[in-house]
């Protein structure tokens, strides 16, 4: 084991506890946000540097979640916070708008294709809700499907069936919608149609037989359940033509998936939503959501007129999210991209390596600057086939090697690995020596 391996686990926690023990007397369980939630309890964060994060005790991380994808350059890029302390000291916010948003507005819809024009929000969550009355308001529809496990934010309507159980889930070709917390009325659910991913024909069927009611369909293009599963080229093909023969809208919300190329998933798909949501890289890091489109449809938000759709937001457009997004998106050039593309093929390929040396079935996935170690050997093509493998030992194997790498100086989300500018192929190698010492260390268990 490498010294740098061995500084973590000698290092002490003493720090991050106690703040923990504060934090139990005055947040729910001593959270603020579920996905923070680690046992005995989390290490806390003190400063970023580059693709490492430093916490309060010391301890040096090498980081593979950025922030659950937002933190696309790493932690303090010069540029970003040069960007956001100049415009701190000029004003962090007011009533009246400013010049960057319309900056980081003229960027985005230059690069992404559906864009025309862009409505900005405070997090992907606001964005799809707003998406959601747009697109009901343009179709005089009410109704919206969207796929079985998908996760678009925490609004209640959207949550439906992202984590159901077969308890009430009902037929694979006509998925029932299920309430994700306790307490959703069943007349929200009533608005919700679920499709079953990546079942062309049953799918096609259930959007023909509801497409007098459906107002928009929305889908990650890229990933469903933290890039588990992806949807099929076919799938995606089918839901472009059928929507626009329907008279449905195709809403792709890439909060997360934006990051798969210069042009988003769907220039890399090359299928072109009528709306997009985006949110974490498009802020520099700070809080942020946008919602982008044609213009006839964004034209429900315009306010030349009394607004069809009205939208507003105390901190809708801040300057100060507003100026480090477009300090971050400025930077992710396509030869940024590219990068980033070519750092997660070392990984991904490093990885088949290591499942080869160590004959672990599985399946090494991702694209661009994202990669999953899958220790499961049959095919995941639907959030059923998910279930199975996850209720089937997969969450017990992730979570053995999640916590074999944290031990190494290595943060990691459920096998995904999500990378960002600064890292190096010296991160890279390191990583990968990591992940062969935890398997080795689980042989046997």
């Amino acid at each position: 084991m490498t010294s740098r391996a061995q500084g973590i686990e000698q290092n002490r926690s003493e720090h991050s506890r106690e703040i923990f023990e504060r934090a139990k007397h005055v947040m729910p369980s001593g959270y603020t946000r579920d996905l923070a939630a680690v046992k005995p309890f989390p290490r806390y964060a003190d400063h970023g540097e580059g693709c490492w994060v430093v916490d309060v005790d010391g301890n040096r991380i090498l980081d593979f979640v950025n922030n659950f994808a937002s933190q696309v350059h790493g932690h303090a890029h010069p540029v970003v916070a040069d960007a956001i302390a100049a415009q701190a000291r000029r004003m962090t916010s007011a009533i009246m708008p400013s010049e960057w948003e319309v900056k980081l507005a003229e960027l985005l819809v230059e690069r992404i294709p559906s864009v025309e024009q862009m409505r900005f929000t405070n997090s992907g969550t606001e964005a799809n809700i707003i998406a959601v009355k747009v697109a009901r308001c343009f179709t005089g529809k009410s109704k919206i499907a969207k796929m079985e496990g998908g996760y678009h934010g925490q609004y209640d309507l959207l949550e439906a069936s992202f984590q159901p159980t077969p308890n009430g889930w009902g037929d694979p070709k006509t998925p029932t919608a299920m309430a994700n917390n306790p307490g959703t009325p069943q007349s929200l659910l009533d608005e919700v149609v679920l499709l079953p991913l990546n079942d062309v024909e049953s799918t096609r069927e259930l959007l023909r037989c509801h497409r007098d009611q459906l107002a928009a369909v929305i889908l990650d293009p890229f990933r469903l359940q933290l890039g588990m599963v992806e949807p099929e080229q076919d799938f995606l093909m089918m839901l472009r033509e059928e929507t626009e023969r329907l008279g449905i809208l195709l809403v792709f919300d890439e909060v997360f998936s934006l990051r798969v190329s210069y042009s988003g998933t769907q220039g890399a798909r090359g299928v072109t939503p009528d709306l997009t949501t985006m949110g974490k890289i498009i802020g520099g890091g700070l809080p942020v959501g946008g919602l982008g489109g044609r213009s006839d449809i964004m034209a429900v938000l315009g306010v030349d007129a009394k607004p069809k759709v009205k939208h507003s937001g105390t901190f809708t457009g801040n300057p100060m999210s507003m100026a480090a997004g477009h300090a971050s998106m400025s930077l992710l050039t396509e030869a940024a991209f590219d990068d980033l593309a070519a750092k997660g093929e070392r990984l991904r390929e490093g990885l088949r390596e290591i499942q080869r040396n160590y004959q672990i079935p599985g399946q090494v996935l991702g694209e661009a600057s994202f990669s999953v170690f899958l220790p499961w050997q049959r095919a995941i093509r639907n959030y059923r086939d998910f279930f199975q493998a996850i209720t089937g030992g997969l969450v017990d194997r992730l979570a053995a090697i999640q916590k074999g790498l944290l031990s190494q100086g290595i943060l990691t989300l459920r096998g995904g690995f999500i990378g960002s500018t600064p890292m190096t192929n010296d991160d890279i190698d390191f990583t990968l020596d990591a992940m062969a010492r935890t398997l080795e260390g689980l042989r046997g268990k």
